[in-house]
């Protein structure tokens, strides 16, 4: 079945405007320095380069201009970061951070690419990327043309890329037709299973009926129910966070609304997409209660107590700038001051599961050039490895 209409794009916390076209990423080196990286590429690269030629002729030119002018690794703002921020170290020979096959990309980072060129030759440019995953936030490709769930499914797999899960709203009570899991739940489910997907979640927050206590123990209901629909068809739900869902309740500042989430849904029906971004902005803005009293925050640790409520994480960098309100501003991965080496590995030694129950979604809200923010994610992340400098 043909879908008609874009689906309505996920709740952000940032701007939903497309890519910036001011400035570009320096090209990368379509060989990557890191022998393992290189190695799962090898046969990727043979099978992707007639099908990603368009979408790699658009970056190279555009790189190759930016090395021409000087440019150095912008975040769209005017400010270069050349240097290692700490957690760049790791890199060379040893165990790999990243578990095999689990390295994946929140496809509402690549909008501006899949609305004009299409789902095909961006997928081609993953497939060469070495990405194993995608993550939707909608299923159409504007002026690309229509393109049914069927042929989406096939176009992702005949690029070696699983869907892993997807982003729909939570709900709309001013349009009783939105396509969201409060107005819509079965055709939102129908096409997540037209789709083979495993997880089928939102990026709104449950902010549906207000910030209090009681207000979050009704939005858990409704996820519950979400979860217990979505498990009958073999899928999980999930909730994916920005920085407000650890912020602290109106009607009782001591309680913060993200532990009245965890409690009070059940964890076999609902399971937690942390944004690691946003939750170390949320460690910035919100490790104070409203009386000025402490209230540490971890996003860690959240993690490693709950191991298994977490199957799925996005990867998203920030250099930390404590003028701003979130005390970070969004980069790409590699360029920012989040320590992955440290939390991947944490996270995939601590699950019963074994390393390969959790999936990576790399992300950037607003990248200056999405494809070769996509391509710079990966080479980082498979160059991370295990026990380097020290550790």
């Amino acid at each position: 079945m043909t879908i008609p209409v874009p689906h309505p794009a996920p709740a952000r916390t940032a701007p939903l405007t497309p890519s910036g076209q001011q400035g570009r990423h320096p090209n990368m080196s379509r060989t990557s320095k890191d022998t393992e990286l290189a190695r799962r590429l090898s046969r990727r690269n043979i099978l992707g380069v007639a099908a990603g030629a368009t979408a790699a002729t658009i970056i190279g030119t555009a790189s190759a201009q930016a090395a021409d002018r000087g440019q150095g690794h912008g975040h769209g703002n005017g400010h270069g970061h050349g240097h290692d921020h700490g957690h760049g170290h790791g890199h060379g020979k040893g165990k790999p951070v990243l578990p095999p096959g689990r390295l994946g990309i929140q496809l509402y980072s690549l909008r501006d690419q899949i609305s004009t060129l299409g789902f095909a030759p961006v997928f081609a440019e993953l497939e060469k990327y070495g990405y194993d995953e995608i993550e939707l936030a909608g299923y159409t490709q504007g002026s690309a043309g229509p393109i049914t769930l069927a042929q989406l499914k096939r176009l992702a797999r005949d690029h070696g890329l699983n869907p892993i899960g997807s982003h729909v709203g939570y709900y709309d009570d001013n349009n009783p037709g939105a396509y969201t899991f409060a107005q819509n739940l079965e055709k939102v489910l129908d096409d997540a299973q037209a789709l083979g997907l495993k997880h089928i979640g939102t990026a709104s927050g449950p902010f549906r009926y207000g910030s209090t206590v009681d207000g979050w123990k009704r939005a858990a209901d409704d996820f519950n129910k979400y979860g217990a629909a979505a498990r009958k068809r073999g899928m999980k739900f999930y909730q994916h966070n920005h920085a407000e869902e650890f912020s602290f309740a109106t009607d009782k500042p001591n309680v913060r609304l993200y532990d009245v989430l965890l409690a009070e849904t059940d964890p076999d029906l609902v399971y937690l997409e942390m944004d690691i971004y946003w939750a170390y902005c949320a460690q910035f803005r919100f490790s104070k209660r409203v009386d000025g009293t402490a209230a540490p925050l971890d996003p860690l640790k959240y993690v490693l107590k709950y191991p298994n409520r977490y199957p799925l994480f996005h990867v998203k960098d920030g250099v930390r700038d404590e003028t701003t309100r979130d005390g970070y501003r969004m980069s790409d991965v590699g360029d920012g001051d989040i320590d992955y080496k440290t939390f991947l590995s944490k996270v995939t030694q601590r699950t019963h599961h074994g390393r390969t129950y959790h999936h990576w979604q790399a992300e950037h809200d607003n990248p200056v050039e999405s494809l070769a923010f996509a391509r710079k994610s990966s080479e980082h992340l498979h160059s991370l490895r295990e026990g380097r400098c020290g550790d």
